[in-house]
């Protein structure tokens, strides 16, 4: 079944601010909460799914971006949300769904860990911070040419990020050796302290100075990263351009940001796309537009032009007598291919007649007597200040 607009499930315009999306999602969150149906759980468990991959998408505003511009399925039906067999390394199309939309909702008490129990067991804040963690996402620029945007590229980029540590395998201690829970905070990262004040006792919170909130000490670093459990590379990374992407789009890579933390996946690359200037053809929504010079006599008795196409094809199209500068042609489906659709723009092109700089005898003897066939007054021949 076709998934619902993610605006129409979250109830607010295209043009909603974050602040109206967060408010929605957490009135509809309330609402479809299993623990809050226990007579119809089935259906509102599919509610509150359906209303937390919404918010995950349209509250993160990359993601709402390429949603806005592709919808679900992403440029060129490249997999949608979740599923396998992705373009870009198996992993889907350009968005997934989590469970972690509730994190940090201050005035929401504990219903992060409400929400998170139902997925899955109930988790205390410090476990969350130390738990695994997603990679950050990595954002460049890629120019391609006008001819690469309308055709689609495959490019291979180098990148420059963070890589888990073949020696360590990322846990960041000596091989033969282990990290050790820290013995301070006893794993939790926390230090909690209690203060006597006139109002009573105060139990405050700080990171452990032991372990720096990791909760794990490393007692003998691997050499090879320093106990990072992370090494600095500039692999390198191969990218598919569908045709027809226009000018500051983006196209994402999955799992080819920086690594996660605790066996959390990795990140995503970000790659937003500047197409460079051509001289002759130029872009207006799908369709191409360019300028054709004709001479007099093409526009005057008609003619069959060859219209260069932009992947170097040609077309002949023939334009009638009497026709005018600044008159426009269109050949149907030659544009840009339109993303995720079988259809294409149109090339539309203008006629520009050109009038002669210079004759020679002939020809301007022969434009003269036309002249007079057509109740002109020739031109006069005089030698003055001004002829």
């Amino acid at each position: 079944m076709a998934k619902r607009d993610y605006y129409e499930v979250l109830g607010v315009s295209k043009t909603a601010t974050d602040d109206e999306i967060k408010k929605a999602y957490r009135k509809l969150a309330k609402k479809y909460h299993p623990d809050a149906n226990p007579d119809n759980k089935k259906e509102a468990e599919a509610k509150f799914k359906e209303v937390n991959e919404a918010y995950e998408n349209l509250s993160d505003p990359q993601k709402r971006k390429m949603y806005d511009q592709f919808g679900h399925d992403g440029p060129q039906g490249f997999g949608g949300f979740g599923g396998a067999g992705g373009p870009f390394g198996g992993q889907g199309g350009y968005y997934s769904y989590t469970t972690s939309g509730f994190d940090g909702f201050g005035d929401f008490g504990d219903l992060g860990d409400i929400f998170s129990s139902f997925f899955g067991g109930g988790r205390s804040s410090s476990k969350r911070k130390n738990g695994p963690r997603k990679g950050a996402d990595l954002n460049l620029n890629m120019e391609i040419s006008f001819e690469e945007s309308y055709l689609g590229v495959e490019k291979e980029l180098t990148i420059t990020r963070n890589e888990t540590c073949d020696v360590c395998h990322g846990s960041g201690a000596k091989p033969g050796t282990s990290v050790t829970k820290c013995s301070v905070c006893n794993g939790t990262g926390q230090v909690r302290q209690v203060q006597n004040t006139i109002l009573g006792q105060v139990q405050t919170s700080r990171t452990c100075s032991n372990c720096h909130g990791t909760g794990e000490v490393i007692k003998e670093p691997c050499e090879n990263c320093k106990g990072k459990g992370r090494v600095r590379k500039q692999p390198k990374v191969k990218v598919k351009i569908p045709a027809g992407i226009a000018d500051n789009q983006t196209v994402v890579l999955r799992g080819e940001g920086e690594p996660g933390e605790k066996g959390g996946p990795k990140g995503d690359l970000y790659i937003t796309i500047r197409i460079k200037r051509h001289r002759i053809y130029s872009r207006q929504g799908n369709n191409v537009l360019c300028d054709i010079p004709v001479t007099i006599t093409q526009a005057t008795l008609g003619a069959e032009l060859e219209i260069p196409m932009v992947d170097s094809s040609k077309v002949k199209y023939k334009i009638p007598e009497g026709t005018q500068t600044g008159t426009k042609f269109t050949i149907k489906d030659k544009g840009f291919k339109i993303l995720n659709s079988n259809n294409q723009g149109d090339f539309i092109f203008t006629v520009i007649v050109q009038t002669p700089k210079r004759l020679t005898k002939e020809q301007r003897e022969l434009l003269v007597e036309l002249a007079k066939t057509m109740n002109e007054q020739p031109p006069v021949k005089k030698k003055g200040l001004f002829f």
